[in-house]
């Protein structure tokens, strides 16, 4: 076989035994590694092959397991693990910009990103052009001829705004511009950013591949020229890579994630149709269903639009506070994509830096609820959001 689906690849993509033949893959806790000789270890220094290494910051067998595997899922030819989600964000931007260049990235973004964008790079000489992320024209009219790179997440967090993809990355390349695409919301399991001609997919695995509230992780994925090249040499030099007990637990991890995905992600489907006219609500986000104002566009790149939605309380800041005090099966928490459901406030929590007139274009308001739908019972969780919705 040639060719393994997601599911095969998430169970046997990368695996490197050692002469013990363990099933599990192994962990390898090391900093450093030993030569058998100086020769040997200039050799290495010189050129390392596929699976030699030199420093953990550099690369390890057991983060290369996992990057092999991300990539497989993905259908890239190579990945990066990084630290976290954010060391995947600040690793691609910073890699591949500098002094002068030009960069257009959708408006709606988590606030990590704009600070990368707007601080980091914006004090390095970076120009950078936000535009609304929904508009096919604004895109049109931003991105230039010197135009080095294009940045968006997929489906923005929090207010689930869907990007015509494909016309973006057509644009894009027409101009000679990479594109890179925060891919944590459509998640590997319906992942179509690659699909569509994404040059560099970033992930934050602490999201659903680890999915378990344990770990921080990320991950570039693209072309072996890119990731092997300056990716690699910025984040290996500047200590972004993940550590292997982590890239070890994201392993484990990955053989369950598509079963956890799909299950969640049936399950927010069922809870936004539950949502969708509730008289507690001003509007109920998720890309899937019909009420969304980019479902044409959400049908076409994937079949489900992942396991988040968002909702907002009539009533603003005090009513949506009694809401999130009296659910029972959500945690309140600034995290999303675990295995127990999940309930955000951004205004005060995520996005609470943002002057007041971004969240107001954003469309963060005080009623907005991000919710994580996680494993539980789907009727448990519809039941609680109710009750909820009902104290509020």
């Amino acid at each position: 076989m040639t060719k393994w689906g997601k599911r095969t690849e998430a169970v046997h993509g990368g695996i490197r035994r050692s002469q013990y033949g363990e099933l599990s893959e192994a962990m390898f806790m090391t900093q450093a590694f030993a030569y058998p000789s100086a020769e040997a270890a200039e050799a290495r220094f010189i050129e390392s092959g596929p699976d030699e290494f030199i420093y953990a910051r550099y690369g390890n067998p057991t983060n290369r397991m996992f990057e092999d595997r991300i990539a497989a899922i993905e259908g890239t030819e190579d990945a990066f693990a990084c630290a976290s989600g954010m060391a995947a964000v600040n690793g691609a931007l910073m890699a591949l910009t500098q002094a002068g260049d030009h960069v257009v990235s959708s408006r709606a973004l988590f606030g990590s990103c704009l600070y990368i964008l707007e601080d980091v790079l914006g004090r390095f000489g970076v120009e950078i052009t936000l535009v609304d992320g929904t508009d096919n024209a604004a895109w049109e009219a931003a991105i230039r001829p010197d135009t080095k790179l294009v940045f968006l997440e997929a489906i923005s967090n929090p207010t689930l705004e869907v990007i015509d993809l494909a016309h973006v990355v057509k644009l894009a390349h027409d101009h000679g511009a990479l594109v890179v695409v925060d891919n944590a919301m459509p998640t590997p399991v319906y992942s179509y950013a690659t699909r569509l001609g994404a040059d560099l997919v970033v992930y934050s695995t602490t999201k659903h591949v680890d999915g378990q509230g344990r770990m921080l992780g990320g991950a570039i994925c693209g072309p072996r020229d890119l990731i092997r090249g300056p990716i690699e040499a910025y984040v290996k030099h500047t200590g972004g890579a993940i550590n292997p007990f982590a890239a070890w637990t994201h392993l484990k991890a990955l053989e369950t994630l598509d079963l956890r995905v799909r299950a969640q992600a049936g399950a927010t489907m069922q809870v936004a149709e539950a949502l969708a006219d509730h008289p507690k609500l001003l509007r109920m986000s998720y890309p899937q269903h019909p009420s969304h104002p980019q479902h044409a566009v959400a049908m076409q790149q994937a079949p489900s639009g992942g396991t988040v939605l968002a909702i907002e309380v009539a009533g603003g800041k005090e009513a949506c506070f009694r809401f999130l005090n009296a659910l029972q099966i959500f945690t309140i928490s600034n995290n999303f994509a675990d295995a127990k459901s999940i309930a955000t406030h951004p205004a005060t929590t995520t996005h609470q830096r943002l002057p007041q007139d971004q969240k107001d274009t954003l469309g963060i308001s005080d009623g907005l609820v991000r919710l994580s739908i996680g494993l539980e019972d789907p009727d448990d969780i519809i039941s609680d959001l109710k009750q909820a919705l009902d104290a509020a």
